[in-house]
This record gives structure tokens, sequence and C-alpha cells, in this order.
């Protein structure tokens, strides 16, 4: 009983919710919504959770194609300066590869960037 009184469950993020939606090179479209298809939930201890802050860890630049449900990066839960938990992040939806004008233009694009 002690530890449902002295720990809060925070939910960060719902089910299928995207955490963060970064560029996409070389695909149909131009977002990759990253998330979970579970919620993201994390335990701390009582009066805690507004001390929470989240950051994303991926590769950049993004180039597509992705696979639906593809581990692509890590969300990680700070406290502070500690580290709570780590999360893997997955591909939400699917993005193709596009044409091969827009890979070449966004080929160019990157070679400028």
């Amino acid at each position: 009983n002690w530890g449902y009184t002295a720990y809060d469950a925070v939910r960060l993020f719902d089910a299928g919710q995207p955490v963060s939606t970064p560029r996409v090179w070389k695909g149909k479209t131009n977002e990759l919504k990253l998330g979970r298809f579970e919620p993201i939930v994390v335990a701390v201890p009582g009066g805690t959770a507004s001390k929470l802050t989240t950051q994303v860890a991926r590769p950049e630049p993004l180039v597509a194609p992705f696979t639906k449900n593809q581990s692509v990066g890590t969300l990680k839960v700070m406290q502070g300066d500690q580290l709570v938990t780590e999360v893997p992040l997955v591909a939400l939806e699917a993005v193709e590869q596009s044409g091969v004008a827009g890979r070449a233009w966004d080929a160019l694009r990157l070679w400028i960037k």
C-alpha cells in the first residue's frame, strides 16, 4: 500500500499520440510521427510530477523509407538532471520513399544544408 501512496503514475502521452513529428527527407510525406502504440506512463515520487521534462533522441537527418512500428529513437524522461527512464519510440505511420525527382530535390537540399 505504501507504494501506491508514495508514488504517482504520470501519463505523459496517450496511446498512438505523436511525441514528436520531425522532418523526413526523400519521403512522400514531409513528417514522421514518432510515438508508442501504448500509453507512456512513468511512476515518480508523490508531488514531483511537475519537475518532469522530456527529450527526444533520434538520428539526424531522417531519410525515408520508414515502416510502421519501426524503431526510430528514444524518449528520455528526466527529473532535473536525473534520468527517470528511456522509452523507445517507433514510427506511428509508414513513410514511403518519394519518386526520383523528389529524392533528387531533397538530396540537393540536404547537400546545401
